[in-house]
């Protein structure tokens, strides 16, 4: 381990201002504090481009970047991101002119200038992801930034492995032009109805529902279950549950923060 202070050690140690640095990254989900500290001194943190060994560091959260092998460490008290169980029937908005069940009336007005990322279409269910963080909203909605969705569903009519790998390799044609599947899998089958399971970045409106009606296989239900690596999981339908800081920093590293 080395002795010498860098720079940004040293100006930092020299005063009581702001927070340890070992305290800071717990805050964000890297581990209980000595886990932290040996991050540390392991060499893996730069506060503005500096390596940081010492565990007397200090750093202003607000004013300073911290990143952790490469990675940006971002540690906001008043930031919140949710994720939301959407049932049926629920419109992806704030508000509704027309009086319509909203996601709203599922969160309340608990946070402040909470928003949600992205959609959902009026009939189908599953994971809607919220937050006040504008830098990661912007992101996360930002087509450059396009994360995988995956989602289950319920088709009309029984089709086949040779259809679901076409939709991977070939894709369809809609209107705005063509689109394929990441992933296509079947889960299981009937005689007049198929349950699969598709991946994929796009995240143009109704797209599922538009890609399996365009082959004659209309959605008969259809849940969204992930979002990049944040996962539904067993999470009650009208329900959502605070992130932790663990989950908002693989997410945040998903699209490029």
């Amino acid at each position: 381990m080395p002795n010498a202070y860098s720079r940004a050690a040293k100006a930092h140690d020299n005063n009581n201002e702001g927070i340890r640095l070992q305290k800071l990254l717990a805050q964000a989900g890297f581990g209980s504090r000595r886990k932290c500290e040996e991050i540390i001194t392991d060499g893996r943190v730069e506060i503005d481009g500096e390596l940081i060994t010492e565990l007397g560091t200090r750093v202003d959260p607000k004013h300073q970047e911290v990143r952790v092998d490469g990675s940006r460490v971002r540690v906001n008290p008043n930031h919140v991101t949710l994720a939301l169980n959407k049932p049926k029937r629920v419109l992806s908005a704030m508000d509704d002119p027309k009086g319509r069940y909203t996601l709203r009336d599922i969160v309340g007005d608990k946070y402040e200038r909470i928003f949600h990322m992205g959609r959902l279409d009026y009939d189908s269910e599953g994971l809607i992801l919220m937050t006040n963080d504008g830098e990661l909203s912007q992101h996360i909605m930002h087509p450059k930034y396009e994360v995988e969705k995956t989602y289950i569903a319920t088709l009309d009519g029984r089709i086949s492995g040779t259809v679901c790998r076409r939709l991977v390799t070939t894709g369809v044609q809609l209107d705005d032009g063509w689109i394929k599947l990441d992933r296509c899998a079947i889960l299981d089958s009937s005689r007049d109805s198929t349950l699969v399971k598709v991946v994929l970045h796009s995240g143009k409106n109704r797209i599922v529902r538009r890609i399996f009606g365009s082959i004659g296989f209309p959605v008969r239900r259809l849940v969204r279950t992930q979002i990049g690596p944040i996962k539904l999981g067993d999470l009650k339908s009208g329900t959502y549950r605070v992130l932790s800081q663990v989950e908002v920093r693989s997410l945040s590293k998903a699209v490029g923060l």
